[in-house]
Order: structure tokens, then C-alpha cells, then sequence
């Protein structure tokens, strides 16, 4: 089966490519950086050429919510337009798990514009909400650090391993239309500035983390908000799992700085 990945050289996306692969799928790869630009549509009609589906792992901007939205309706509505010049049978939408209980966050919104246009677009459609990956909490952390303090919201999330979520993704691309799917989330629930104190220890790292309430993470995202809903499809890999594979990565990179 032909198979178009949107955002093949993120994260997700590059997952993706590869479980398709794996799986005996022809799969084209869409990113800018291949010459496939989304937010103009240079490119698509000649990349979606023959192909029967397309998953939108794309990414973008998340501090302004104008431009956010902006940038996602702008992309999506182009690439709706160009699969169904082309004939494309299935879009497949990775989203966001609770994106329709929060207000006040920009990626969020942008995100709901995107759902929405695919809801009410030409192409038969599923939409993937999943949990937040294993590597949020660093990340966020990220965002706020400096000399080693970093600003991080108590939020109760479920993560999931972002290739768990690649392989539901290739599995759904091949199948038929589902709709709005159910949730996808990892085992069990985790405290997100818990999450960040044991990544940062894996990783060999010291930083101090101060909880906080926060612009982009306010209270409305408090509680069992982010948490899947009932029904939810649990992906196998636990945040434990993930963890003892960035120890055995810090390790690695340990020795590798070592070695004369």
C-alpha cells in the first residue's frame, strides 16, 4: 500500500515511516526539508500522486495562539485539498488527548481547528487523540530552565512511548475509516513534575524543579483533564521501561565521552 506520512522527519513521523516499512509499505515521506512545504502546497500534488492514504504527524508553532492556528488551518486545508485531487481514500490525524477540555492554550487551540477542518473535509478521516510522550516532562522542564531551576505545572498526565503510538498510526492508515478513534495512552497515570525529577536523574542530569501553575498550563489543565477518556486503547510500554532505556542511553554517552 502506497502511504504519504505528513512531518516524516519528526519525531513521530520518522516512527512512523518506519512501522509502515516494516510492515511492507511503499511510504512517501512529506516534510519541507524534502521539498514538500505545507503551509504554501508546493510540492504535494506530486508527492501524493497513487496514494491511497495519508498520516498527518505534522508539528508547529505553540506559543501563539493566532499563529498556531494560523499555521495549522493553513496546512491542513492544503493538504485536504491535494488528497483529494488525488484520489486519497483515508486521513489519518494524530491529535491530542483532552484538547476539548482546555481553553486558554495556543498548541490546544490550533489543534482543535485542525481536528475540526479534517471532521468537515472531503477525505474519509480518523483522528489518533493520544496521551502526552514519555518525554513531555523533560521537555517542558526544558522550556523554563536556566542555571538549573526549572519551572514545571503538577500535572496528572498517562503517557505513552511515541513509537506505541507510530505503530496504532500504521495500523489505522492501512484499515478503514474510523472517525474520531478512541484514546491512546500509556499504563498508568504519572505526576508530570515526578516524571521530570526521574528523567533528569536518568539522563545524569542535576536540575531543581519548582511546581507551578503557569502560562500555557493553567489550573483548567489540573486534576484527570488530561487523563484518556473511557474506552481508551493502553499501549504496552510503561514510563518505567522508557526511563531504563535513557539510563542505558546516559551510560552509553558516559563512555563515549571517556574514551580517548
Amino acid at each position: 500500500m502506497r502511504i504519504a506520512v505528513a512531518g516524516a522527519t519528526g519525531n513521530i513521523g520518522a516512527l512512523t515511516v518506519s512501522a509502515l516499512e516494516r510492515d511492507g509499505h511503499q511510504v512517501v515521506r512529506v516534510s519541507r526539508s524534502l521539498g514538500v512545504d505545507l503551509s504554501t502546497g508546493d510540492g504535494l500534488d506530486g508527492a501524493l500522486a497513487g496514494v491511497e492514504a495519508v498520516v498527518d504527524a505534522t508539528n508547529g508553532p505553540a506559543a501563539d495562539r493566532d499563529e498556531a492556528v494560523a499555521y495549522f488551518g493553513t496546512a491542513t486545508r492544503n493538504l485536504l485539498a491535494a488528497e483529494e485531487r488525488a484520489g486519497v481514500r483515508h486521513h489519518v490525524l494524530l491529535s491530542i488527548a483532552g484538547i476539548h477540555r482546555v481553553e486558554g492554550n495556543p498548541h490546544y487551540a490550533a489543534k482543535r481547528e485542525q481536528e475540526r477542518l479534517v471532521a468537515e473535509g472531503p477525505v474519509p478521516w480518523t483522528i489518533v487523540p493520544a496521551t502526552q510522550f514519555h518525554d513531555f516532562a523533560a521537555m517542558v522542564a526544558g522550556w523554563t530552565e536556566r542555571d538549573g531551576v526549572a519551572a514545571v505545572a503538577p500535572l496528572l498526565v498517562q503517557p505513552v512511548a511515541p513509537a506505541d503510538v507510530a505503530d496504532v498510526l500504521a495500523e489505522i492508515a492501512t484499515g478503514e475509516p474510523h472517525g474520531r478513534y478512541p484514546d491512546v495512552a500509556g499504563p498508568e497515570p504519572q505526576d508530570l513534575v515526578d516524571m521530570a525529577r526521574r528523567t533528569h536523574e536518568a539522563r545524569g542530569r542535576a536540575v531543581r524543579l519548582v511546581p507551578t501553575w503557569s502560562a500555557g498550563f493553567g489550573t483548567s489543565m489540573a486534576g484527570d483533564v488530561l487523563l484518556p477518556g473511557p474506552g481508551a486503547r493502553i499501549a504496552p510500554t510503561t514510563f518505567d521501561e522508557w526511563l531504563a532505556d535513557q539510563r542505558r542511553l546516559s551510560g552509553r554517552a558516559d563512555r563515549a565521552g571517556g574514551a580517548v
